[in-house]
C-alpha cells in the first residue's frame, strides 16, 4: 500500500511540475494546485498510515498521530487561499494583456517566422 501512495504522490507532483511549467496561465495554475494536494499527501502520509486507528487518544489502543492532520488542514486553506490569488492574478493578467500567456507574448508560429526570414528555411 505504500508504495502505491508513494507513486501517487510522485505522479502528481510530477503533473504538477510539468503543468507549473506551461506557457498559459490556467495550466500553471491548475500545476500549482496539484503541487499543493501532493504535499498535503506526502504530509499526511508523514503521520505514518493507519487503518481503522483513532484520530484522538484514548479512544482506541492504536491511534493516528493528530500533528500531519492538524498540518494538512492548514495547508489546505493556505493552498485554496493561494490558488484563489493566482486565479484571480490570471484573470487581471488576461485583462490587461489580452492573452493567457506567462510572459504576455503570443509565440510566433512556423509561418510566421517563415515570412520573417523572407521564406528561407
Amino acid at each position: 500500500m505504500e508504495g502505491i501512495y508513494a507513486f501517487c504522490v510522485g505522479l502528481m507532483t510530477a503533473c504538477g511540475i510539468f503543468l507549473t511549467l506551461r506557457g498559459r496561465t490556467f495550466s500553471v495554475v491548475v500545476g500549482l494546485t496539484l503541487l499543493s494536494y501532493a504535499v498535503n499527501l506526502f504530509l499526511f502520509a508523514s503521520g505514518r498510515l493507519k487503518l481503522d486507528a483513532a484520530a484522538v487518544l484514548g479512544m482506541s489502543e492504536d491511534y493516528g498521530d493528530p500533528l500531519p492532520q492538524a498540518l494538512v488542514l492548514t495547508a489546505i486553506v493556505i493552498g485554496f487561499a493561494m490558488t484563489a490569488f493566482a486565479v484571480i492574478l490570471a484573470m487581471r493578467a488576461r485583462a490587461d494583456l489580452g492573452n493567457d500567456h506567462v510572459d504576455g507574448r503570443i509565440p510566433q508560429t512556423k509561418e510566421e517566422v517563415r515570412q520573417k526570414s523572407g521564406g528561407q528555411r
